[in-house]
């Protein structure tokens, strides 16, 4: 995997954060920095935590999935990525209360870091099969969720809501397409 691919998958994983932190931009009167870099590192570390805890679990299984990892890679990031597509094509519009609450509730981040990261540890286990760097990808997939979710909530807080939905598709498109390039590549090399 190229630093292209990584940094899109990267960028892909990180949308739900930053479809979260663009909401929690959205209920911030004035702009806060402290609390934006606050959420951007809950869900640049948790980003980056999960895929390395996949690999450490798809390394020890590795070598008897050989024949077919590049199958397994490409499910993993077609699922997610479809996931991603479904859920922004069929959730519930939420109530003005629930989008406008401000405070910076540990408890509630920690949960959010968790549930947003989810498919990050799928992808873990996909980056074993394809025996990446682990370190330089896992930090990569963090700074950038964590950059990104910074700056989401300062969109969130300028913008509004206009962006979320776009984010989200265009990440889960950018993780089918990935998955579809690690098929491929492989189908084209063992010919």
């Amino acid at each position: 995997m190229g630093i292209v691919e990584l940094l899109l998958t990267a960028i892909g994983l990180s949308m739900d954060a930053f479809a979260v932190s663009v909401c929690k931009g959205l209920g911030m009167r004035k702009m806060r920095y402290d609390q934006a870099l606050v959420i951007g590192l809950y869900f640049g570390v948790f980003q980056a935590l999960m895929p390395l805890l996949g690999w450490l679990l798809g390394t020890s299984f590795s070598r008897y999935i050989q024949a077919f990892d590049h199958w397994i890679a490409f499910v993993l990031l077609a699922f997610i990525g479809g996931k991603m597509l479904w859920d922004v094509f069929h959730e519930k519009e939420e109530s003005a209360a629930e989008k406008s609450d401000a405070r910076l509730d540990h408890k509630e981040l920690f949960m959010l870091a968790i549930a947003t990261s989810i498919d990050a540890l799928a992808v873990g286990i996909a980056f074993a099969c394809l025996d990446v760097q682990i370190w330089s990808s896992v930090s990569i997939i963090g700074c950038v969720t964590l950059v990104l979710s910074f700056c989401g909530v300062w969109i969130g807080n300028r913008f509004g809501n206009r962006f979320e939905k776009k984010a989200e598709i265009a990440g889960g498109a950018v993780l089918i397409l990935i998955g579809v390039k690690i098929l491929l590549d492989h189908l084209i090399q063992h010919q």
